[in-house]
Parts: C-alpha cells; sequence; structure tokens
C-alpha cells in the first residue's frame, strides 16, 4: 500500500498508531468504487484476474488494536509487499463491506503465493494486474511534485498523489491545457501513468 503522508494526498499506514489505523481503513475504503484506468493497465475491482479467500485462522495475524480481520491482512500486506517485492507491488485497498483486499501488482507467482497465503478465513484477496511498480510511481511523483510551480500562468497544478492502482493523478485548473504540456514534459512513458484531472481550488475553512 505505502501511502505515505505528503503534501499532496498520500496516506499512511502505521500499525502502532490507532487513529492512523482508522484512518487508513476510512481513506482506502473509499477506493473501492474508483473507476479503472487503461492507459495505466490497471483494472477496477469486478475486474481481479485472481481471486483467493484466506484460510488461516483470523487470530494468526496481529490484532493491536481492535482492527478488523480484513484490516489486519492489510497491516499486513503492507507490511510484507513493499519490503520483500519492491519490484512488483503497486498498492493496496481496503472494501471493508465485502471484507476484501484488492491488491494491484505486476503478475508474479511468488508474489500471488505469499500475499494469499496472508488472508485470514472470511477475508477475499483480489489481485489485479499492472505493469508498473510503486518504486517507478513515487519516483514520477516525486518529479512532478518539484515541478509543482513551474507552470504558474499556463495553468495551475493543485493535487499530485500516487493511486494504488497504478498511476499518478495530478489535480489542476484546467485540464485541457494542461494534459498535453505534461505528458510531453514528462515523455511518452511517463504519460502512460499519469491521469491529468479538473480540482477545484482548496480554501481554508472560516469559523
Amino acid at each position: 500500500m505505502n501511502k505515505r503522508v505528503r503534501s499532496f494526498m498520500w496516506v499512511g499506514v502505521a500499525l502502532a498508531v490507532v487513529a492512523v489505523a482508522v484512518a487508513v481503513a476510512l481513506t482506502l475504503h473509499g477506493l473501492r468504487n474508483l473507476g479503472a484506468d487503461e492507459r495505466a493497465g490497471v483494472r477496477s475491482k469486478g475486474d481481479a484476474g485472481t481471486e483467493c479467500v484466506g484460510t488461516r485462522p483470523a487470530g494468526s495475524l496481529p490484532d493491536l488494536h481492535g482492527e478488523s480481520a480484513t484490516l489486519r491482512v492489510v497491516l499486513r500486506i503492507d507490511q510484507v509487499a513493499p519490503r520483500r517485492y519492491p519490484g512488483v507491488f503497486t498498492g493496496l485497498g481496503v472494501d471493508e463491506d465485502d471484507r476484501a483486499v484488492d491488491v494491484w501488482r505486476i503478475p508474479s507467482d511468488a508474489f500471488d503465493a505469499e500475499i494469499c497465503g496472508l488472508a485470514v478465513r472470511g477475508v477475499t484477496v483480489r489481485l489485479h494486474d499492472t505493469d508498473v511498480n510503486r518504486k517507478t510511481l513515487d519516483a514520477l511523483s516525486d518529479r512532478i511534485v518539484t515541478d509543482i510551480k513551474r507552470w504558474d500562468g499556463t495553468f495551475e497544478m493543485r493535487e499530485v498523489a500516487v493511486d494504488e492502482r497504478g498511476f499518478v493523478r495530478v489535480g489542476v485548473d484546467d485540464p485541457d491545457t494542461a494534459e498535453p504540456i505534461i505528458e510531453k514534459a514528462y515523455g511518452e512513458q511517463n504519460a502512460r501513468y499519469i491521469r491529468v484531472e479538473h480540482v477545484e481550488q482548496a480554501h481554508a475553512d472560516v469559523g
């Protein structure tokens, strides 16, 4: 999963902090209804190429703060996937309603076997194919963030975030103007993993 907190929509999972774990569960819960992006080679949850249902006892994974069985699987996968499979792992989401975990990765038999082996009874792991790993997306996102003010006066870049499904989401005020400029700036290969979208200007609450 690796949704590390940064200045632009980045949420991380921390095993030892209840508040962070709950926030991650709620944030990732919202990912389940996002549509697929064919440019990035990712699929929606309904198009999972492989599904596996957990067989191990729920008590075999740590329950530090009363997490649900689904969230315990998420937290464990988040420990294992980016550390052992950095060249394969793309992202991670949770669907508490269906007691399911969505995992995006470059197809790998070894990865799939280990991740499916972490699921407990009653929890389904849905594996989705991508063609990019999280390290590549992080590097692209960092590069775009560095250029956040580069096109001021032409368009306004308002948000940059890695999407778990395999692309970098770039929020701007004027997508029609921004998209061809951004695609040219970062090249055809990188453009496959960039989604340019309209985002409203954030306003501080006054009260």
